[in-house]
């Protein structure tokens, strides 16, 4: 029993994390295809090669980011955003999905700098990313506070916190470490890597 025992979890721990992500894989996959997938099936009579929405995707979005680049396509995207930022609803959903991106994939990304904050009273330290650093701008009180995003162990889920600029301890890991130590809960810390002291 005991033989068995080991072997299925030895399994188990080989097995589901491959399978967890050519899952996730797949259905992102699957998902991207269909974005515009549904649109160009109905133009090739039945011979649609899975991947071409994917790839009519990737297309759009990059004559998209070329049209913005234009002089007059990017006056006519740059006037269609402003008038996003003017409809009430819209402009909440419009923002906060345009800073969002922007802060991974844009020229300013805000998950670049990972911290270590001490949580007070306790003596706790919390593994975090500068958001703003510049909270002051926006509060005046707050001019020597910084926005730490805390993500959340096993979800997409997090905290921002304002702390002040004098415990936070800026620290050198890549950003995917970061984030990979604190979405496994410790589990897949690199072991040549280790936390300063």
């Amino acid at each position: 029993m005991r033989f068995f025992m080991k072997n299925f979890v030895n399994g188990m721990l080989t097995i589901v994390p491959i399978l967890l992500a050519v899952y996730v894989c797949y259905k992102v996959f699957a998902m991207l295809d269909g974005l515009l997938g549904q649109y160009v099936r109905p133009y090739l009579d039945g011979r649609y090669i899975p991947g071409l929405g994917l790839l009519a995707t990737v297309a759009l979005i990059t004559v998209c980011g070329w049209l913005s680049t234009q002089y007059v396509s990017g006056r006519l995207i740059r006037l269609a955003g402003r008038l996003l930022e003017n409809i009430p609803l819209m402009k909440t959903v419009y923002s906060v999905a345009k800073d969002t991106i922007a802060s991974f994939v844009g020229e300013k990304r805000s998950f670049s700098q990972v911290v270590l904050i001490t949580v007070p009273e306790s003596g706790w330290k919390c593994l975090g990313f500068i958001t703003m650093d510049d909270v002051g701008a926006w509060h005046d009180p707050l001019a020597d506070y910084v926005a730490v995003y805390i993500p959340q162990t096993f979800q997409v889920a997090g905290l921002t916190l304002l702390v002040p600029k004098e415990q936070v301890e800026v620290i050198d890991i890549a950003p995917e470490e970061a984030m990979k130590f604190i979405l496994s809960g410790g589990v897949a810390a690199r072991k040549q890597k280790r936390l300063p002291e």
